[in-house]
């Protein structure tokens, strides 16, 4: 039998996220794959950075925790495919070394990560986070 916890802990789990990293965070969507883990260099083009709002994470709640507020780029730094994305623990630091989430991105219904409007973007466009859940194993 695997290790289970319940709910509480598993919430408890998932608000750590957030207390832990800060409520100031940064998105990077990237083209190309994701490193090897969040500590790796960063890979692909920077296609859009946005600051996300405040308490970017609802509270969790039956084991999952989800976006709050609107996650929208209105003008995307590069052309290209998105591939992954990256959380930074700071609106100011986008270094590639406070990393704290990684995952892939697709269009809304992909099954990505991250979905997003389209993983087609344009310099100058905007993009909008459509689903991203964070779900706490050992249900």
């Amino acid at each position: 039998m695997a290790i289970q916890f319940n709910v509480a802990t598993r919430n408890a789990r998932l608000d750590t996220i957030e207390s832990t990293n800060g409520t100031s965070c940064s998105l990077e969507i990237r083209s190309s794959t994701p490193p090897a883990n969040c500590a790796a260099a960063r890979t692909g083009t920077v296609l859009a950075t946005l600051n996300l709002p405040s308490d970017w994470m609802a509270a969790a709640s039956s084991g999952s925790k989800a976006i709050s507020g609107t996650w929208q780029d209105l003008s995307c730094d590069d052309t290209g495919t998105a591939g992954h994305f990256c959380v930074y623990n700071s609106q100011a630091t986008k270094d590639g070394t406070t990393c704290f989430i990684q995952g892939t991105v697709t269009a809304t219904g992909g099954g990505g990560d991250m979905e997003v409007s389209s993983t087609s973007f344009t310099l100058g466009a905007s993009f909008t986070v459509n689903s991203f859940t964070l779900t706490d194993g050992n249900a």
